[in-house]
């Protein structure tokens, strides 16, 4: 597992260094959006073709979908219960309700599980992004931006969700699937090429969307029920959760370690929209980032 995160750690690192010297000129803002962009859109949508297509189906994905889901509910309202009794603004409680509730599932999640469980639990990954995080984000999870930001939804969560390629791509994959056709080798070497850019991209992605120069030490005691929360809660809820439906052990392990990554980036978006503390949400992606290097290994020898 150390192993493993040190050279996730080392693809991290070469993130933080365009951050620092920006090389050639180029903003580093611009660069990620542009990565981010090329991931989601086409590489990202490859992946999980390939790994839906070709993934066992039973009822487990109805489990995982389930217990990340009924996770993110049970961070959200601990979120909002703490941050509403230590009345903290609202336009900084937004924020951090967010990044309590959703862990960065896909972009560090996905090359964790793969690195460390092998190919098989990208399937999971997947199905935890796609099946409960992202459409509570687009549908919940702007909700309750808009209203910590005192602003109107601009548009449907249906409308938002009908523009995630990724999930257009797993609708498909699923179809595929079920209706047993077989995956042409040609389309599958070349989603595979494809898909195979996807970790080491979002990873160095992942290290130029961290920012420490936010960084306000007077926030901490503020900050700290996020950590607990999104480190400590989720994935002891999912352990909990998983044992109680009978999810195999070895899928149970790769949820429990989805469940314990850190806050996600995408979060950033929807505070910098809705007049949310963005910079207090990037210090916390910044800090359970660096703090889940020390949580990870933790649960993965607990689960394991």
């Amino acid at each position: 597992m150390y192993e493993v995160l040190g050279q996730m750690v080392a693809l991290i690192a070469c993130g933080v260094f365009w951050r620092v010297k920006q090389p050639f000129g180029l903003a580093v803002d611009i660069v990620r959006r542009s990565l981010t962009g090329l991931v989601y859109v086409i590489l990202l949508p490859a992946l999980v073709l390939m790994v839906l297509w070709e993934a066992p189906l039973d009822v487990s994905v109805i489990k995982i979908a389930l217990v990340a889901g009924t996770a993110i509910f049970v961070s959200l309202g601990a979120a909002i219960a703490v941050y509403r009794w230590l009345g903290t603004p609202a336009f900084m409680a937004g924020a951090l309700v967010l990044a309590s509730a959703f862990p960065n599932a896909t972009y560090l999640g996905l090359p964790v599980l793969e690195s460390t469980l092998g190919e098989w639990a990208r399937s999971v990954a997947i199905q935890y992004d796609l099946f409960a995080c992202t459409p509570i984000l687009l549908s919940l999870g702007v909700w309750l931006a808009s209203r910590y930001g005192g602003q109107e939804r601009e548009e449907h969560a249906l409308i938002a969700l009908l523009k995630v390629p990724p999930l257009w791509a797993a609708v498909i994959a699923l179809a595929l699937n079920l209706g047993e056709v077989p995956m042409p080798k040609m389309l599958h070497d070349w989603l595979q090429m494809l898909g195979g850019a996807v970790v080491p991209l979002m990873l160095i992605a992942l290290g130029m969307g961290l920012c420490w120069t936010s960084f306000k030490l007077k926030q901490l005691p503020l900050m700290l029920p996020a950590f607990l929360i999104q480190l400590l809660l989720m994935p002891l809820y999912a352990w909990w959760a998983g044992g109680m439906l009978g999810i195999e052990e070895r899928v149970l392990a790769a949820v429990v370690l989805e469940a314990a990554m850190p806050s996600m980036i995408l979060g950033m978006v929807l505070c910098d929209r809705y007049n949310l503390d963005t910079k207090l949400y990037v210090t916390v992606v910044t800090l359970s980032t660096l703090l889940s290097l020390i949580t990870l290994p933790l649960w993965f020898a607990a689960v394991s």
